[in-house]
């Protein structure tokens, strides 16, 4: 394997369902009745057409493709049968990851920091890669030290006006589902997130961890009181000085 990057847009090269639905975001300003999740049909369907694949239906996708892609990640396709590509995964990352020694920026050995949310990474996969080994890639490419298990891939597309996401199972192949796609993003995407909140498996995380998500979580607490009382206090402020006013006023 090998890897060459930077924090805010990387690429990296990779050598070699339980699917779950929920609405993120919205298209259009004006309001819809929100849309079913898509049919799991949907996804068995997906699941045949790749198993049913001849070498000459992948042969036309991927000449689609390229004539599609209007950068220069192409794909290739071999005599075997078996393609290479690019994907870009956006790191949507909440909690801090743990990074080894000798890390990005040079930081000590095992310390927990903040990645910069929205930075896009580009790999190159083939078509045999999973999903767990994308994500052990992104891990390895940060010197990350968490367990891979604490991540899920998910990938975003549009349907009827609406975007959604979908967490993929660790056996799906992501490069196959950039090929059915096509090059445009706005049509599919991949992010990295957390496992949701109900799926953490908590004993994958040391104790040091643990006590540096509580100390993350009074500090938020904290910020979040202060807000607020900031707020009503000016609320207070200005109702007082609307008293005095009024009493001030003749009757």
């Amino acid at each position: 394997m090998s890897w060459t990057s930077t924090m805010s847009s990387g690429y990296s090269s990779l050598e070699e369902d339980s699917e779950e639905y929920f609405f993120t975001a919205r298209t259009s300003l004006f309001k819809k009745p929100l849309l079913k999740p898509p049919n799991l049909k949907d996804v068995e369907k997906e699941k045949e057409l790749r198993t049913h694949l001849t070498f000459e239906e992948i042969r036309q996708k991927v000449d689609r493709y390229n004539r599609d892609s209007r950068d220069f990640y192409k794909m290739s396709l071999s005599s075997s049968g078996t393609y290479t590509g690019f994907i870009n995964v956006q790191m949507d990352l909440r909690r801090p990851i743990t990074v080894k020694g000798g890390g990005a920026g040079g930081v000590k050995a095992k310390e927990a920091f903040y990645l910069p949310r929205g930075s896009i990474n580009t790999l190159h996969i083939s078509n045999s890669n999973t999903v767990r080994q994308v994500i052990e890639a992104l891990l390895k490419k940060f010197t990350v030290a968490d367990n891979p298990a604490k991540f899920a891939l998910y990938k975003r597309f549009s349907r009827e006006d609406q975007v959604y996401t979908c967490k993929l199972s660790e056996e799906e192949h992501p490069l196959f589902l950039r090929l059915v796609a096509g090059p445009n993003t706005d049509t599919l995407s991949f992010v990295l997130k957390e496992q949701q909140t109900g799926e953490v498996m908590w004993d994958a995380f040391s104790i040091p961890e643990l006590q540096n998500f509580i100390r993350i979580l009074e500090k938020e607490e904290q910020d979040q009181m202060c807000s607020i009382s900031r707020r009503y206090n000016t609320y207070r402020e200005k109702l007082e000085e609307a008293m005095k006013t009024a009493a001030g006023r003749p009757g």
